[in-house]
């Protein structure tokens, strides 16, 4: 793959998908205007795939950034490339598509280019986004994927989204889909956790093989909400042999983790508030590691998540148990 700016892959519908994408989740603490703004930097910047999702909370302030962009001449519709996730409280195939089109809704947009299920994990239907009962547990749904993923693919053929894909699914899960009964679209792409303390390249290997693309979240490992994420988690950015071999190509360690992804044909997902890095998240086209950078950033994996999703372990779908 040459890695050039703007530079795309084709998914196994035919349409493309921008190797680095801009991440638009935040956390509480952060004024929802700021995203508006970063996203409007990146798209300047020249980032034209926007990872976002329902759960974010943020598609009026994304899509807004969107419009003004469009509407400034600095890109068309055509240009960008949006993905929106289907949340856990709409997998029953009666809701998922008015998830999408509540999205749709606060984007201001007509299609998305990529729709995507959120997390295996059914909850309990209805407005709030994590139900819990009295005790603070989280209140579960059963729902078949495929039954989800039924519904998903009548939302591409009405238009409202040009490709569809997962998140957060085993390699089981994604058998359980390829392998169903009149399964009419593959799955594109299978978004997940992916940096170099967890290389998923298990995964990897058998999403190459089904033709599915791997995104990466978490690529810089900076995902760090204290909801999710335990304060004492390394720093993956400080790790000295992402150091290392950035001082070596005169590059930032996050450069270097984001280039180690695009290298092995992993789409990259990179989030900032802070138009300084989100220039450098974008500068990654123009220098290429070597096989030696690749095996010692291949080395530093250790299976370690910043995200466990451990609230979920007790439902049948959670996907982590499985080695990949």
């Amino acid at each position: 793959m040459d890695l050039k700016h703007n530079c795309s892959v084709k998914l196994n519908d035919g349409k493309l998908m921008p190797v680095l994408g801009f991440g638009t989740y935040a956390p509480d603490r952060i004024q929802k205007s700021k995203v508006n703004e970063a996203t409007k930097i990146a798209i300047d910047v020249g980032f034209r795939h926007i990872d976002a999702a329902y759960f974010y909370q943020n598609e009026e302030e994304v899509g807004q950034a969107l419009r003004d962009k469009m509407a400034d001449g600095t890109v068309k519709r055509e240009d960008l490339f949006y993905t929106t996730k289907i949340w856990a409280t709409f997998l029953r195939p009666e809701m998922v598509r008015q998830c999408l089109e509540r999205s749709l809704k606060k984007l201001g947009l007509d299609y998305v280019d990529l729709c995507i299920i959120h997390v295996p994990v059914a909850m309990k239907p209805g407005e709030e986004l994590v139900p819990k009962d009295d005790s603070g547990k989280i209140i579960f749904d059963l729902v078949d994927i495929c039954d989800t993923w039924e519904a998903l693919e009548k939302c591409k053929d009405l238009g409202l989204t040009k490709s569809i894909g997962v998140s957060n699914f085993n390699h089981k899960q994604l058998e359980l889909i390829l392998n169903k009964p009149g399964l009419k679209y593959k799955p594109t792409c299978n978004q997940v956790e992916c940096h170099p303390y967890i290389n998923q390249s298990k995964l990897l290997e058998f999403c190459k093989s089904k033709d599915i693309v791997l995104v990466a979240y978490s690529a810089l490992g900076s995902h760090r909400d204290p909801k999710w994420t335990s304060s004492d988690s390394p720093y993956l950015l400080e790790e000295p042999i992402l150091k290392t071999i950035a001082k070596k190509h005169n590059r930032t360690p996050g450069q270097v983790a984001l280039r180690y992804q695009l290298q092995r044909g992993v789409v990259a997902l990179a989030k900032s508030f802070n138009e300084k890095r989100i220039k450098e998240n974008f500068e990654v086209f123009d220098f290429e590691l070597t096989q030696e950078d690749m095996k010692a950033i291949d080395g530093l994996n250790r299976n370690f998540r910043y995200i466990n999703f451990l609230f979920a372990v007790d439902h049948p779908y959670y996907p982590l148990l499985e080695e990949y």
